[in-house]
């Protein structure tokens, strides 16, 4: 099992996101947050194809249902799972991943 938080930024809604391989070619997501659209997005993704997750992003079943449950654009949950499961799936090797502001005072 693979467990990812994911410290969103602003909103302040801290997410909690499990990936655990189910069968060859699936795996079961299990999320908590305190955001409703994320928690909508869980409910609709309980199992997924591994393959069906991490199609193109145009193609991609999280990010449709991303899209489905309101999430914002720039919300971070969804490639939070992508990643979960690339690695429960032994696609991808565990390293933690950052978004980090540089605010210059120089225009």
């Amino acid at each position: 099992m693979v467990r990812v938080v994911v410290n969103p930024g602003i909103c302040g809604f801290r997410t909690t996101i499990e990936v655990r391989k189910t069968a060859q070619q699936k795996v079961s997501v299990k999320i908590s947050s305190e955001c409703d659209n994320v928690y909508k997005l869980g409910k609709s993704l309980k199992e997924i194809s591994i393959w069906d997750a991490l199609k193109l992003i145009t193609e991609s079943e999280v990010y449709k249902q991303a899209s489905k449950n309101s999430l914002h654009p720039a919300c971070l949950v969804p490639v939070g799972i992508l990643k979960a499961i690339e690695v429960e799936a032994g696609l991808a090797l565990t390293r933690d991943a950052a978004i980090h502001f540089e605010i210059s005072t120089h225009d």
